[in-house]
């Protein structure tokens, strides 16, 4: 059973995406993403798988939600650095994102 206590330790934060790109060499259909979290964080690298649900032309400037405190793990050859959150929902995958904008790097809380 999970905990609070364990959830409190998933850095949680929103980030900008500014560039998405088809990552042709991954096993399943997958975008190569940018996301820009702020000062504090930087600009770090992802791999999404969602595909279905979005263009890369429209996750440019979709703030997002993510978890920044997971080590970073190599999917072919990419190192995707932090983890974007979303839903496995009919039809493919929809990304968790806020309903206004709000400073990159803001912590879920």
């Amino acid at each position: 059973m999970a905990t609070i206590d364990g959830f409190m330790k998933l850095d949680i934060r929103v980030g900008t995406i500014l560039d998405a790109k088809v990552f042709g060499r991954a096993r399943k259909p997958a975008y190569q993403l940018q996301i820009d979290f702020g000062d504090e964080i930087g600009i770090k690298r992802s791999s999404a798988q969602i595909t279905e649900k979005y263009t890369p032309e429209e996750l440019i400037g979709k703030q997002v939600l993510a978890v920044v405190n997971f080590p970073p793990r190599q999917i072919a050859n990419f190192m995707s650095e932090v983890l974007v959150l979303g839903t496995y929902s009919e039809g493919g995958v929809v990304l968790i994102t806020t309903d206004k904008t709000v400073k990159n790097g803001d912590k879920l809380g």
